[in-house]
């Protein structure tokens, strides 16, 4: 009797910590248009360091909540962050043990290459640029394979090639390798009706001359966002780098370059906002106009930003041209989280175009005959950057 009733408490014990263990997670799906993970909970000024925009409708597996966060179960090994209000609770998703991916496609049309892969679930990624050589890694958490065709069509003009492997049991990683060592964009979402994941890659141009490409060129700040403000005259960031933008619109439109401004007046524009706008126009690049600040007042130098080493390139030809100002060196600083250097679809480039609190620069940023100097250092950095990719 005494050993039944063990048996029973034994029973017991193990049918609940079952029940327990199904309610300890629950399902989300992202929302709006810039959803994103996060790798922890660290935050700064920019914010966390960020592991991948997504798609909207991903589902995600929350086993936790920190905050204004969840802690999402991404793969056995993997997990992630996001923010409670980029997800929307998901009832009806039940668990599953595997999920599996179908059949490729590696196709062009007119303007792109694309890959897309057969899915069973809208399950959450990241991108990973890789150089020397030059491809894109991504990483399909949760999905285990049953790929058996990768049919490549000969309309491609900027991929390679494309593989995958499994590198966990529920990681898949794809590789597209690019013809160019240049990386010039991508874009990852699922189609309409979720069934495919699509990878857009964006080719390099025919015709590598400067005329032939739009830029974007973004005025930090702006409006109630007034950015950093003078020693001297207390002239504030957001006026200063409208005036820059102005002189490097002025100076690419006499060049014949094509030029997207995400802000002309003084007025509020969110990042949300920029990003999105940008995505509408689809620049071939981005160059964003800044003036940095310290509390030492001894600091000074120009500096150039980038997120992705793919992106690199672009900012160091800009940082030697901007250095021919008699500018110190302040360094190229990379896997910067500032929200404009997110975006994956084109190269970008940061540009701290000097001190706003150093006196001696401030003078030069006061000056109109520095914007007009310093517009034609980011024109010749942008163009050298070209000459370097035609080789």
């Amino acid at each position: 009797m005494k050993q039944f009733a063990t048996l029973s408490f034994l029973f017991l014990l193990f049918s609940t910590s079952r029940a327990q263990d199904t309610t300890r997670y629950f399902f989300v799906r992202t929302t709006g248009q810039l959803p994103f993970l996060e790798y922890g909970l660290g935050d700064d000024r920019l914010g966390g360091a960020k592991m991948t925009y997504l798609d909207t409708n991903v589902v995600l597996k929350v086993i936790d909540s920190a905050g204004t966060d969840y802690k999402v179960q991404l793969s056995k090994y993997h997990i992630a962050y996001v923010a409670k209000s980029n997800v929307k609770t998901d009832t009806a998703t039940k668990d599953k043990p595997y999920y599996l991916t179908g059949s490729w496609r590696a196709y062009g049309n007119d303007t792109h290459d694309y890959v897309t892969i057969a899915m069973e679930e809208r399950l959450p990624y990241r991108a990973i640029q890789q150089i020397n050589p030059s491809r894109l890694a991504v990483d399909i958490f949760g999905a285990t394979s049953n790929s058996n065709w990768i049919t490549q069509l000969k309309t491609l003009k900027e991929i390679k090639n494309a593989w995958y492997e499994q590198t966990e049991d529920d990681v898949l990683r794809v590789f597209i390798e690019l013809k160019h060592h240049q990386h010039w964009g991508h874009f990852i979402s699922y189609d309409s009706a979720g069934k495919k994941l699509v990878i857009r890659i964006k080719r390099q141009p025919g015709k590598l001359n400067i005329r032939n490409l739009t830029i974007a060129v973004d005025a930090g700040h702006g409006g109630s966002n007034t950015g950093a403000s003078g020693k001297m005259n207390k002239g504030l960031e957001k006026a200063y780098t409208l005036q820059f933008a102005e002189a490097l619109q002025h100076y690419l439109g006499r060049k014949g370059v094509k030029v997207y401004m995400t802000r002309t007046a003084d007025v509020d524009i969110s990042m949300p906002d920029r990003t999105l706008a940008l995505r509408q126009q689809d620049p071939s690049l981005l160059i964003s106009l800044h003036l940095n600040s310290s509390g030492n007042p001894a600091s000074k130098g120009t500096s150039t930003y980038y997120r992705y080493i793919g992106f690199r390139p672009l900012t160091t030809a800009i940082l030697d041209r901007m250095l021919q100002l008699g500018l110190d060196n302040y360094g190229n600083i990379g896997n910067f989280n500032f929200a404009l250097s997110g975006p994956t679809e084109y190269p970008n480039c940061l540009v701290e175009i000097a001190f706003l609190s150093n006196e001696e620069e401030e003078k030069k940023i006061m000056d109109p005959a520095f914007h007009k100097a310093v517009a034609k250092k980011i024109y010749k950095g942008i163009r050298d950057w070209l000459k370097a990719n035609r080789r």
